[in-house]
């Protein structure tokens, strides 16, 4: 029998405000520094590699608004 603890209640810890996180003020992960260069780029924005991990999510949300780059189209 499935876990209806682990059931999708429409939220996620993805979904989580960065400025709750706990682990927000640590450096960003490397897979958030490579993606926002590569966003960074392609918006033509400095790339900053002094962000924490909350700076960094919020600074990917932005550019994949504007690049439209990582969001759903359909």
């Amino acid at each position: 029998m499935a876990d209806q603890s682990k059931q999708d209640t429409g939220s996620s810890n993805m979904e989580k405000d960065p400025n709750e996180w706990t682990t927000g003020d640590e450096p960003m992960t490397g897979a958030q520094k490579s993606y926002l260069h590569t966003l960074c780029e392609e918006a033509g924005v400095d790339f900053d590699e002094g962000l924490s991990k909350a700076e960094a999510s919020k600074m990917i949300d932005e550019l994949q608004n504007k690049t439209g780059r990582g969001k759903d189209n359909g």
